[in-house]
C-alpha cells in the first residue's frame, strides 16, 4: 500500500507539472467562460442596434393588388407577420414596383393576383429567404377569413375561429428522450474523449519509461500491481479533475448568467438529475479504469514509442465501435434495441451503453445492478491481469511480442 501511495503521488505530480495538461485545462475553462458570456455580449450589441434603428430604416416590402380591399387586408396581416420589414402598399403599377426593387428603394414585393395567388419579386434571391413560406401561411389564413366573410360570417367571428389556440398537455410516465438527449450526448462524448486521451497518455508514459530503461530499476523495487494501479488511478484522478473544472465552470457561469441563457435547449443540458449524475460518476470511473488498464498493459509491451499507435489500435477500435453503437441508437430514437441491450452487459461497452439507457429509457434496477457488478468485476480482473502483463512486458525488448506469447508467459510465471 505504501508503494502504491508513492507511485500515485509521483504520477499526480507529473500531471500537475505537465505544461500541456495545465495549459489545455486553463484553455478549456477560459473557452467555457467566453461561450457562457456570449449571450450577454450579444444582447448588449443588439440593444444598441435596437436603440439606433428606427422603423423607417427597416427594409421595405411592397404590396400590390388591383383589389384595394385585398391589398389593405394583406398589408395588415403582413405587417404583423414580417416584423423585420416596413410593409407598404405600392404606389403605381407593377413596372414601377420592379424599378423600386432594382434601384434599392424596396427589398421585395408581393403582387397579389388573387387572395390565393401571388408573384414574389426580389432582386437577388438569398438561399435563406423564407418570405414566401411565411406569406403562404399568412395568406391561407387571409383566404379562409375572406371566404367566411363572403358566406355571411362576420369578420370578428371569422378572426376568432382562425385564431383559436389548441391546448394540450403531455404526461411522461418514463423518460423524456428529447429533454435528456443533449446532456447525455455531451457526457458520452466527454467520456469518449477523456478515455482516448488519457488512455493514450498512460500507454505513452509506460512505453517512455520502458525505452529509457528506468522501468527495469522500478520493477525490482515496487510490485507491478502497485505500479500499474498507481499510474492508472493517477490518470483517472487527473482526467476526472479536468472534467470537474470544465463542467463546474460551465454550471457556475450558467447560474450567474441564468437570464441571458434562458433557453429550453440550454436548460436541458444543465438540468441533469442528481441520480443520473451519480450514475455518470460510477460509469465514468469504471469505464476509464478498464480501458486505462488495457492501454497501460499494451504500452508495457511496446519496445519503442513509435509502436504505441499500432499496438493500441485494437483497443481504440473497440471503444470507437462502442461509441458509434450508442450514437446511432440515440440518433434513431430506439435506445432499447438489441445492440444496446447486449452492449449494456459487456464491460467494454457498458459504461456508455448502460448510462445512455438509464438517461433516455426506463431500465429495471436489477439490470443496472448486474451491469455495474459485471463492470466492477471485469475492471478488477483486467487490472490484475494488466499488472501481470506489465511485469512481463517491461522486460521484453526487440520486436513487439505476440499477445498469445505474453499470456503464456504470464500464466507460466504465476
Amino acid at each position: 500500500m505504501k508503494q502504491f501511495g508513492k507511485i500515485l503521488k509521483f504520477e499526480l505530480k507529473g500531471y500537475l507539472r505537465n505544461k500541456v495538461f495545465v495549459g489545455f485545462t486553463i484553455f478549456l475553462v477560459a473557452l467555457i467562460a467566453i461561450v457562457m458570456f456570449i449571450p450577454n455580449i450579444v444582447s448588449v450589441f443588439k440593444s444598441d442596434e435596437a436603440n439606433d434603428t428606427s422603423p423607417a430604416e427597416l427594409p421595405t416590402m411592397l404590396i400590390y393588388a388591383e383589389d384595394e380591399a385585398l391589398g389593405s387586408i394583406v398589408k395588415e396581416y403582413f405587417g404583423s407577420a414580417f416584423v423585420g420589414y416596413n410593409v407598404k402598399l405600392a404606389e403605381g403599377d407593377v413596372d414601377a414596383l420592379k424599378n423600386d426593387i432594382i434601384s434599392g428603394n424596396a427589398e421585395c414585393a408581393f403582387v397579389m393576383n388573387s387572395a390565393a395567388s401571388y408573384t414574389y419579386y426580389v432582386n437577388n434571391l438569398s438561399m435563406y429567404d423564407s418570405n414566401t413560406a411565411i406569406a403562404d401561411t399568412v395568406l391561407q389564413e387571409v383566404y379562409r377569413i375572406s371566404a367566411m366573410v363572403q358566406n355571411g360570417i362576420s369578420a370578428e367571428l371569422a378572426g376568432e375561429i382562425m385564431s383559436v389556440q389548441i391546448e394540450s398537455s403531455t404526461e411522461t410516465l418514463g423518460k423524456d428522450q428529447m429533454q435528456n438527449f443533449f446532456y447525455t450526448y455531451i457526457m458520452i462524448f466527454a467520456l469518449y474523449m477523456v478515455i482516448l486521451l488519457y488512455g493514450q497518455m498512460v500507454a505513452t508514459n509506460v512505453a517512455t519509461e520502458k525505452s529509457s530503461r528506468a522501468m527495469e530499476v522500478l520493477i525490482t523495487s515496487a510490485k507491478p500491481t502497485a505500479m500499474m494501479f498507481g499510474k492508472v488511478l493517477a490518470s483517472c484522478i487527473a482526467g476526472f479533475s479536468q472534467l470537474v473544472l470544465v463542467f463546474g465552470t460551465a454550471i457556475l457561469l450558467y447560474n450567474v448568467n441564468g437570464e441571458a441563457l434562458s433557453n429550453p435547449l440550454i436548460a436541458s443540458i444543465f438540468d441533469i438529475p442528481i441520480e443520473l449524475f451519480i450514475y455518470l460518476i460510477v460509469f465514468f470511473v469504471l469505464g476509464f479504469l478498464i480501458y486505462a488498464f488495457m492501454f497501460g498493459a499494451i504500452g508495457s509491451t511496446a519496445s519503442k514509442l513509435e509502436d504505441i499507435n499500432t499496438s493500441v489500435m485494437p483497443i481504440t477500435f473497440l471503444f470507437i465501435i462502442a461509441f458509434m453503437v450508442v450514437v446511432f441508437s440515440m440518433s434513431s430514437g430506439t435506445i432499447d434495441n438489441t445492440a444496446m441491450i447486449v452492449c449494456s452487459y459487456i464491460p467494454f461497452t457498458s459504461p456508455m451503453a448502460m448510462f445512455t439507457r438509464i438517461c433516455m429509457s426506463t431500465v429495471a434496477w436489477y439490470e443496472i445492478a448486474i451491469s455495474i457488478t459485471v463492470l466492477i468485476g471485469s475492471t478488477v480482473g483486467i487490472g490484475v491481469l494488466s499488472a501481470k502483463i506489465y511485469r512481463v512486458g517491461v522486460l521484453l525488448y526487440g520486436m513487439p511480442p505476440k499477445f498469445s506469447t505474453i499470456i503464456k508467459t504470464v500464466f507460466n510465471n504465476k
